[in-house]
């Protein structure tokens, strides 16, 4: 509605000032200038009739100059008076002359009196209105120094005046009326244009590129529509740059490992991806400025970020995170600003592996170090023994020699079982996989440890085997077996059994099963039995002659024949070690 809209009302207003203002200033000069003009006119007029009265008053004796005086002032509609050169009145068209005031203190009078025509409006003592009065000298009998005196009220002038002021105001409101109808018109259709540049500046993002503020017009409102016109098509191709550049963002904070974390000087949240999330155990979608101490439990990076905001330097630490894996993660926090304030940000590296490898790579060099130390120590001793004489004990130089011999055997295994690993884990190029009856592979595994069994005393039983296949090379899967039923008979107990066992799982493939009465392996060490160089029994390991390498060249390479290796253990009851390893129906992928 346009009584609503202020526009209207301004204007509205405006109108109206505006007539008040107009007619306050024609009352004030109008009205002065009518009066002006009318006080003129009779001043004239009586100017006129006095010239007239006073070629009469020549010829009129004195004792009729009373009735004179009334007669004239019938004719003129004025009030006649003469005066004498001493100020007394002869005659007078209103009263006696006796009783009317000595007029020769006004200054019409005094004017007069001096020889020049005089006027001036004052209330009329004895008739009680407002008169003007006109004076002006004439002579009388033959003498000079008489006054003419014409008097007439003045409410002729203020209703003339009246009268004029009603037509003006008659006119001023039709003004205004029209100025209102005028401001109606005007301000609807200026409401309706500037409604259509509020809505469009409202929804300047969203609005399609084909619509316009305003459909034309070449007024400021037409400049202002074309303004936004521009402003709009450079907002749009600031709003789908930073869209871009906001999606490129959090596709990639979104898919890296690191977990990253942002917080304002408040600690509150402004930005945390899933692998932040991950890393600290937080369920759930952060919503937006939430305190960080919701999110992460752990005070260590808590006060990390607490330190960094109060220092303003970056900070770097490790950290860990305990929970279901327990993980360890270089944290670096630096702080930034920004122009909605300063805050930090944080950078989580997840080094568990890494610490897990630096872990295996020290017990591997320590454990190398010592499995050749051993040996080694063995050889270098019994040679000194044979150059310082054992060479001429013909009792013990046999001996001396047979156990150099067998440590520079067990050197020789270890680098073979080393060399062995390191063409595993280095991919290096392999023979075509081919399709392996794993009966056959089995058959060949028992002959080979069938010496070793019947020097221990250990019974191994070979169940039920199906006609099953696998895809990849005879010689690494004999390998496997061979290891897993030299390590079951060696650490059985005497008189122990091997049992080995082949059936499809559960869900396809084929699983190899093979479960001693032995020892066993405590629940303990099960995780890190297949490191390199780890021994559970590390006295009876080595006594046996083991390098410690055994699991580990078996675990790699079931991974390359895309198998799985499990164990399971019961301390002095044995173990049973599954491998499944996919069917052999179809071409399994070359290995690189």
């Amino acid at each position: 509605m346009p009584l609503s809209s202020p526009i209207f009302r301004k204007v509205l207003l405006g109108a109206f000032l505006l007539s008040a203002a107009t007619l306050l200033a024609l009352d004030f000069y109008l009205v002065r200038f009518t009066s002006q003009q009318h006080v003129a006119s009779i001043q004239n007029r009586l100017r006129a009739e006095g010239r007239i009265f006073s070629r009469e008053l020549e010829d009129i004796p004195a004792e009729r100059l009373q009735s004179w005086a009334a007669a004239a002032g019938v004719n003129a509609e004025a009030r006649v008076t003469v005066i004498t050169p001493r100020g007394g009145v002869l005659a007078d068209s209103e009263q006696e002359p006796e009783f009317v005031e000595n007029p020769s203190a006004q200054p019409e009078v005094r004017a007069a009196l001096q020889g020049r025509a005089g006027s001036a409006v004052r209330p009329s003592s004895t008739l009680d209105r407002q008169l003007f009065h006109f004076a002006m000298p004439i002579r009388y009998g033959g003498k000079a120094g008489f006054v003419l005196e014409l008097a007439v009220p003045v409410e002729n002038v203020k209703s003339t005046t009246g009268t004029v002021l009603n037509r003006l105001f008659a006119v001023l409101i039709a003004a205004t009326l029209l100025a209102l109808a005028i401001a109606y018109i005007f301000s609807r259709s200026f409401t309706r244009r500037i409604n259509r540049l509020k809505y469009f500046a409202e929804n300047l993002e969203k609005a399609p590129a084909s619509e316009k503020a305003l459909d034309g017009g070449n007024d400021e409102l037409g400049e202002l529509g074309r303004s936004l016109d521009r402003a709009a098509a450079r907002l749009r191709e600031l709003l789908e740059r930073l869209n871009l550049e906001s999606a490129q963002r959090e596709s990639i904070l979104a898919s890296m490992v690191e977990g990253v974390l942002a917080v304002d000087s408040q600690l509150r949240v402004t930005f945390c991806n899933d692998a932040f999330l991950r890393a600290v155990g937080a369920a759930g979608p952060v919503r937006q400025r939430s305190p960080l101490i919701e999110t992460v439990r752990d005070p260590g990076l808590v006060d990390i970020v607490t330190h960094v905001l109060g220092s303003k330097g970056p900070m770097r630490q490790r950290l860990y995170f305990p929970g279901p894996e327990g993980r360890s993660f270089e944290v670096h926090v630096s702080p930034f600003k920004a122009p909605s304030g300063a805050g930090a940000i944080a950078i989580l590296h997840d080094v568990t592996d890494l610490e897990r490898l630096e872990r295996v790579r020290r017990d591997f060099v320590a454990n190398v170090s010592h499995e050749l130390r051993t040996p080694l120590t063995a050889i270098h001793g019994y040679a000194e023994t044979l150059l310082e004489g054992g060479l001429e004990d013909a009792e013990n130089n046999r001996k001396f020699v047979e156990i150099i011999s067998a440590h520079a055997m067990r050197l020789s295994n270890i680098a073979s079982d080393l060399l062995r690993l390191s063409e595993l884990e280095t991919n290096r190029a392999t023979p075509e996989p081919e399709r392996i009856s794993v009966r056959a592979a089995v058959e060949t595994a028992l002959k080979t440890v069938e010496p070793e069994s019947r020097l221990r005393g250990i019974q191994v039983t070979c169940g039920e085997q199906g006609a099953f296949e696998v895809m990849g090379e005879k010689g690494r899967l004999e390998q496997v077996l061979v290891n897993l039923l030299d390590n079951a008979i060696k650490f059985n107990r005497p008189g122990g059994e091997v049992h080995v066992e082949v059936r499809q799982g559960p869900e396809g493939g084929t699983h190899i099963i093979v479960a001693d009465t032995g020892i066993g392996i405590p629940s303990t060490d099960l995780s890190r039995i297949f490191e390199r160089f780890y021994r559970v029994d590390k006295t009876r390991s080595r006594e046996m002659g083991g390098t410690g390498l055994g699991l580990s060249i078996v675990k790699h390479i079931v991974e390359r024949m895309h198998g799985t290796l499990r164990v399971e253990s019961q301390l002095g009851k044995g173990s049973t070690f599954t491998i499944a390893l996919p069917s052999g129906s179809g071409p399994l992928p070359r290995q690189a």
